[in-house]
C-alpha cells in the first residue's frame, strides 16, 4: 500500500522488537512528544548500510546493523528527532543452514516487505553509470515508550521503468564485487539524501554516517551547496559539510575501509562528480576511499571504544578522533523474566537504564530464579531446534558471533584433553554456538569446520551444540540463557563487541580478552573474568588458551558449584556495573550532547590537521 508522509497503517507490535515499544506499520502519534527534553530543535539524518529493525526484517548482518537498530530504539525512547536511512534488501543478509561437518551453505532470506513496511509515494532518481535508477521507499516506525516514532526509510531499486541489472542493486546485502558495493552506496548516500528531501525532511541539522559506506551523502551536500552559490565547489564548502557531518568508524582495520579505484569511480559517479572528489583533494592515490572521504567531511568523528578511538587515531593520524563506547538497547536485550524482575525492584529501569546501577539491591535468590527462566528457556529452544538436549544444570558457556578468523571461535578447543580434565574433575560444562561466515569468508567457514569436528572429539565429556542460523531471536536467548560470556578475539581487533553487553544486562558475566568494550566493563571477580590479562601478554593461541583453562579450574568453575550465592553476586554486580552503562541510551545522549550540537561540530579542533 502506498502511503504518503501523513497516512497511518495500525499495525501491532511483533518480532524481538516489541520487547520495547511499538514497531513497523504502526501509527505516529499526532505530536511525538520529546519525553526527556533532550533533542530540543536538532533533527538528525542516521545513515547506515545496514539496521537491524525486527527478525523479520532481514536487512542486516550482524553486529553493525544491530547496533544501528539499537541506536534507533534508544532514540526514540529518548524523543529524539531522528531519520534513519538504509537499503531495503530483498534477499536479506542469507539463511544459514549447516551439516553435520559444519559447512556452511546459504539461501536467500525471501520475505515480502509489503507485510511490515508502508510503502511512500515520492520517487527519485539517482545517476548511476550514466543511467538514471529510480527509487522508492518503504517506511517502518520505531516507537519509543514515551510513544515518540521515528521513521526508518528503507531504499527500493525493484521498480519500474529500471532496468533488470538496476533493479538488483537493493536485493543483497554485502553481495557481489567492488561494483555492486560502490552502486549500493551511491544509492544509500546520494539517493538516501534525495529520498529525505522528496519526503520533506530536508533541512536536518545534522547527518550521522555509521561507517563509511554514507559517505557519499558528502559528496551530494557539496554538490548541493555549487548548485545554490552557482559555481564550483571549494574547501570552503568542505567546512560548510562538515559542519552538518558525524561520522562513525567501526572497523580497526586498514583492509576493512572500503575504497575504490578511480577509473570504477568514474564509470559509477560520472566525470562531473569524480571531478569535484579530486578538485578537493578527496581522491587520494588515484582512489576514493569511503572512510577518508567521511573523515574529510565530518565535523565530529569518532570510534566506539576507548581502545578503539587509539588504534583508529594512529590509523588516520591527521584527523582528530573521539570515542563514544558501544551500548546495547536494554528493553529489547533484556529477557522477558529479568525484565519482570526490574519491574519490580527499579520501574524507572525503562525510562532511564542508568538506574539499573540499583540492581545492587536485588535479592540473589530472586535474580536466580530469574537466569533459571531464561536457562529452561534456552534449553528447550536448542532442543527443539537441534535435537540435543542440554541439561539445565550444568555450567553452560555461550559462544556467538561473526564467524571470521580473528574472532577464534575455536580457541577455547586448543586442548581437548584439558577439557576433559576440566569437566571430569570439577565440574561437567556444556556450550552453545553460533554464528554466520559471510558467503565468501573461506577462513570463518573453516572455522565453523573446525568447532564442528572438535565437538564430536570430546563426545560424552562435554556437550557442545552449534545453532544454526543465528539472528536476533537467537541472540537474546544465548546472552540471557547460558551462565557464562566467552569471547576470545586478536587482541585490538575487536573495535567494541557488543554480545557481552547484552549478556552483562541479563546478569551473564563474560571471560573475554581484554578488547574493546571488555577493557572498560571489566573488574575482575566483580562483572566477569579477563584472559592473559597481564601487561604486554602475548597474543597467540596458545597463551591464550592457557590463561582461559586457568581461569576456568581456579574460579569461575569453582566459582559455579561450590559457591553459588557468590557466582549470582557476580552475575548481580554484572547487571549493576556494565548493564547500567553499556547501554544505547547513554550512547544516543552523549552523540547527542558531544556530536549532534552545532557546537561539538563547529572549531578547529575538529578539522583534519594541515596538510
Amino acid at each position: 500500500m502506498k502511503q504518503t508522509e501523513t497516512e497511518r497503517t495500525p499495525r501491532p507490535p511483533d518480532g524481538i522488537a516489541a520487547g520495547n515499544a511499538n514497531v513497523g506499520k504502526s501509527p505516529a502519534p499526532a505530536a511525538a512528544p520529546n519525553t526527556f527534553g533532550l533533542a530540543g530543535s536538532t533533527t538528525v539524518g542516521y545513515l547506515s548500510m545496514e539496521i537491524g529493525l525486527e527478525n523479520n526484517v532481514p536487512t542486516f548482518s550482524g553486529g553493525l546493523g544491530v547496533l544501528a537498530g539499537d541506536t534507533l530504539r534508544s532514540a526514540a525512547d529518548l524523543g529524539i528527532r531522528m531519520i534513519g536511512v538504509t537499503l531495503l534488501y530483498r534477499k536479506g543478509y542469507f539463511r544459514q543452514s549447516l551439516d553435520d561437518a559444519g559447512n556452511q551453505a546459504e539461501t536467500a532470506a525471501s520475505w515480502r516487505p509489503e507485510m511490515h513496511l508502508d510503502e511512500m509515494e515520492p520517487r527519485v532518481s539517482v545517476q548511476i553509470e550514466g543511467r538514471s535508477v529510480m527509487l522508492r521507499a518503504w517506511r517502518y516506525l520505531v516507537r519509543g515508550i514515551g510513544g515518540h516514532a521515528i521513521p526508518v526509510y528503507l531504499l527500493d531499486s525493484d521498480v519500474e521503468p529500471n532496468a533488470p541489472l538496476d533493479r538488483e542493486f537493493t536485493h543483497s546485502l554485502y553481495g557481489g564485487d567492488d561494483r555492486y558495493r560502490l552502486c549500493q552506496e551511491t544509492i544509500l548516500g546520494i539517493g538516501g539524501l534525495q529520498m529525505l528531501q522528496a519526503l520533506g525532511h530536508s533541512d536536518l541539522d545534522a547527518y550521522h554516517m555509521n561507517e563509511g559506506h554514507a559517505a557519499l551523502l558528502a559528496l551530494h551536500l557539496l554538490e548541493h551547496r555549487a548548485v545554490a552559490k552557482i559555481g564550483a565547489a571549494d574547501r570552503s564548502d568542505v567546512d560548510a559539510v562538515r559542519r552538518r557531518c558525524v561520522f562513525t568508524t567501526h572497523t580497526p582495520v586498514p583492509a576493512g575501509h572500503d575504497s575504490f579505484p578511480k577509473p570504477l569511480v568514474e564509470s559509477v559517479l560520472g566525470s562531473a562528480r569524480t571531478t569535484i572528489l579530486a578538485d578537493l583533494g578527496l581522491l587520494e592515490e588515484q582512489k576514493l576511499n569511503m572512510t577518508h572521504l567521511a573523515l574529510e567531511c565530518a565535523g565530529y568523528v569518532n570510534g566506539v571504544a576507548r581502545i578503539h578511538q587509539g588504534v583508529s587515531q594512529a590509523m588516520f593520524p591527521r584527523y582528530r578522533i573521539r570515542a563514544v563506547t558501544n551500548g546495547v538497547h536494554a528493553g529489547t536485550w533484556t529477557c522477558p523474566s529479568m525484565r519482570r524482575l526490574f519491574d519490580r525492584h527499579i520501574p524507572e529501569w525503562r525510562f532511564d537504564n542508568a538506574y539499573l546501577r540499583y540492581a545492587v539491591d536485588i535479592p540473589t535468590a530472586e535474580l536466580v530464579e530469574a537466569h533459571r527462566e531464561a536457562k529452561a528457556g534456552l534449553i528447550a529452544a536448542v532442543r527443539d531446534k537441534t535435537g540435543v538436549q542440554l541439561d539445565d544444570s550444568v555450567f553452560t558457556i555461550g559462544f556467538a558471533r561473526r564467524a571470521t578468523p580473528y574472532k577464534r571461535a575455536d580457541l577455547l578447543f586448543h586442548s581437548l584433553d584439558r577439557l576433559r580434565w576440566i569437566a571430569r574433575n570439577l565440574g561437567p560444562f556444556q556450550l552453545v554456538y553460533g554464528g554466520k561466515s559471510h558467503p565468501r569468508d573461506e577462513g570463518g567457514k573453516d572455522l565453523i569446520r573446525r568447532v564442528f569436528a572438535a565437538s564430536k572429539e570430546l563426545g560424552g565429556a562435554v556437550r557442545a551444540v552449534y545453532v544454526e542460523d543465528y539472528d536476533m531471536q537467537w541472540g537474546q536467548l544465548l546472552t540471557s540463557g547460558v551462565d557464562l560470556w566467552l569471547n576470545t578475539p586478536e587482541k585490538t581487533r575487536e573495535a567494541s563487541g557488543t554480545s557481552g553487553m547484552k549478556a552483562a544486562l541479563n546478569g551473564v558475566p563474560s571471560l573475554s580478552v581484554l578488547d574493546g568494550w571488555w577493557i572498560e566493563g571489566h573488574v575482575e571477580g566483580v562483572t566477569g573474568w579477563s584472559v592473559a590479562n597481564r601487561r604486554n601478554a602475548p597474543d597467540d593461541e596458545g597463551t591464550v588458551a592457557h590463561s582461559l583453562y586457568g581461569k576456568l579450574e581456579r574460579l569461575v568453575i569453582p566459582l559455579f558449584y561450590e559457591r553459588p550465592n557468590d557466582y549470582a553476586t557476580v552475575m548481580r554486580s554484572t547487571i549493576a556495573l556494565n548493564g547500567s552503562f553499556f547501554n544505547t541510551h547513554r550512547m544516543v545522549s552523549q552523540y547527542l550532547f558531544n556530536a549532534y550540537s552545532q557546537r561539538a561540530r563547529v572549531g578547529g579542533e575538529t578539522r583534519p590537521a594541515e596538510r
